[in-house]
């Protein structure tokens, strides 16, 4: 999909540089995934403490690698 968009060239230089990144379509793709994903990650976190797995953590802990 084809968008215009007005950047901060600085901005959009030092995300470049920064991620060593070459193509500016290819530094704000990135970015736009790593938005997401941290965002995702977030809502993840809400769970924290909440969800009851009913692990045994001895036994697992105990385990032999099978390789």
């Amino acid at each position: 999909m084809r968008t215009t968009l007005d950047l901060p060239e600085e901005l959009l230089n030092e995300a470049m540089k920064t991620t060593h990144i070459q193509t500016k379509t290819k530094v704000i793709i990135t970015a736009l995934e790593e938005l997401i994903r941290k965002s995702k990650i977030s809502e993840i976190k809400q769970f924290k403490g909440k969800v009851d797995l009913d692990i045994d953590l001895n036994s697992i802990r105990s385990r032999e690698c099978r390789f």
